[in-house]
């Protein structure tokens, strides 16, 4: 949940859907957050990535291209 306060952005898969938070316009509460971003046993979802301020969660290959190319 920490590295969730520090993002400006998360990205993240939630099956096959691809969510995309604004941390500063959307305000998340932390069960919102933790849905997200922690995994069934507690631990942060993988794989996950920092890419600029934008955190990653999960794996989709749209997702990691769009990041990409907006951040780099």
């Amino acid at each position: 949940m920490k590295l969730a306060v520090g993002a400006k952005r998360i990205v993240a898969t939630k099956g096959k859907k691809v969510i995309s938070i604004d941390m500063a316009k959307d305000k998340p509460d932390a069960e919102t957050l933790a849905g997200l971003i922690v995994g069934p046993s507690g631990n942060l979802r993988a794989p996950a990535a920092w890419v600029g301020k934008t955190l990653m969660v999960g794996f989709d290959p749209e997702m990691y291209q769009e990041v990409l190319s907006a951040e780099c």
